[in-house]
């Protein structure tokens, strides 16, 4: 198969791809680092979430991890934010904090109709390790909080426990994405927002995805269905083009190192075609899904996917892009082949794709960066919203 040469232009400064083959481009974009390890007296920032406000405000969810980079302990929801498409980055803020406890999962999606940000979360005593709530041992369990901002992220209101209108009793452990939620713009139910989420079974020990969502503007929120198949979890979700939604989960099964994926015709409500997806390798890790606000010119959904694009460890981060609603994924960008894990993707409003990832180089927790890509940087052909054609 013949090599090209890709130009991709960064910032002011220009980088030559590697050479590619057609369907994977090859580029070290250096992004803007956006939080770091010892930074503002956090140990460890991890779990990224990333949205774009009513106002086109930028803002960078993640976890603080006070002490330790450990998912246990003394951990605050932080955000930063950036009027400049990403180009700098506000001082760390507090969104919300319960010191000793674990504070994290943040999962945002903004109300195109009302320009309200809603964030949803989890939390836990910080003494309760992850086994310990899965085997009923802990002192608590996990619950699930809400917070929302109705003036573009500059203020919070108190978090809002909503545990027992979104989880099942007999469910131990709970996750909210992390990541991006959304709102629904077809039938059925437009307007409903939606949040991926996942559980473990107590009798079983049963690894499950599900969705929960609002169809009241997040005055109120609802349990919606798990997928049918087991030892999936942390997941995200996309609306097509025919108002069906997509849900691509993280897989436990050691013989297929893939993503999953499934559907859902009613909402959320019900899932079905759960299968594996063969065109998106993983390590067993968190990822991120967005569908494009344009279509292909054959009139087809734009998805992008990112991910760490190996089957063996959390590195190679991977934008991947596909030009038939995720039936096939022709297109990618490995943007950082060192350590990475968790990412965010978001929509920028002059067409660019942006992504908050966990990165590093000698292990994937160091710090998360920011990077954003023009679709013409994968070598999408006849996207009409490019505002250039190369990363940033």
């Amino acid at each position: 198969m013949r090599l090209r040469i890709k130009v991709i232009q960064i910032g002011l400064s220009v980088l030559f791809a590697a050479a590619f083959y057609p369907a994977g481009l090859s580029a070290e974009v250096s992004g803007v680092p956006v939080f770091a390890r010892e930074e503002g007296g956090y140990h460890t920032f991890r779990i990224p979430a990333l949205i774009v406000s009513h106002d086109g405000t930028l803002l960078a969810f993640c976890e603080g991890r006070k002490h330790s980079a450990s998912d246990t302990g003394d951990i605050a929801l932080v955000m930063k934010t950036s009027t400049d498409s990403g180009a700098s980055w506000s001082p760390v803020q507090v969104v919300w904090d319960d010191p000793g406890n674990t504070c994290g999962n943040p999962c945002a999606v903004v109300d195109r109709d009302t320009g309200v940000l809603w964030l949803l979360m989890t939390w836990n005593l910080g003494e309760d390790r992850e086994d310990k709530i899965i085997r009923q041992e802990s002192r608590d369990t996990r619950r699930v909080f809400i917070t929302s901002s109705s003036d573009n992220g500059k203020h919070w209101s108190e978090p809002a426990e909503i545990t027992q209108s979104v989880k099942k009793p007999n469910w131990t452990w709970y996750a909210t994405g992390p990541g991006n939620g959304i709102q629904k713009e077809k039938a059925p139910h437009p307007g409903r927002l939606v949040i991926p989420c996942d559980h473990i079974e107590a009798d079983t020990h049963a690894y499950y995805s599900h969705v929960i969502y609002s169809d009241d503007h997040g005055r109120s929120w609802h349990l919606g269905g798990s997928v049918p198949e087991p030892q999936v979890n942390e997941c995200c979700v996309a609306e097509l083009s025919d108002g069906s939604l997509l849900l691509n989960m993280r897989n436990y099964y050691a013989e297929n190192k893939v993503r999953q994926k499934a559907y859902s015709t009613d909402g959320g409500v019900q899932w079905e075609g759960q299968s594996f997806d063969f065109g998106l390798i993983e390590p067993v890790c968190q990822a991120s899904l967005v569908r494009y606000p344009r279509q292909s010119r054959e009139g087809k959904d734009i998805l992008f996917f990112s991910n760490p694009a190996s089957a063996e460890h959390r590195k190679a981060m991977t934008l991947r892009a596909s030009t038939d609603g995720g039936q096939n994924w022709e297109y990618s960008l490995l943007f950082h082949s060192g350590p990475g894990a968790y990412s965010s993707l978001a929509v920028l409003p002059d067409g660019s794709v942006a992504c908050l990832y966990e990165c590093g180089e000698t292990h994937p927790y160091e710090q998360l960066r920011f990077v954003r890509v023009f679709p013409a940087a994968l070598g999408l052909p006849g996207v009409p919203m490019e505002a250039g054609n190369g990363a940033r």
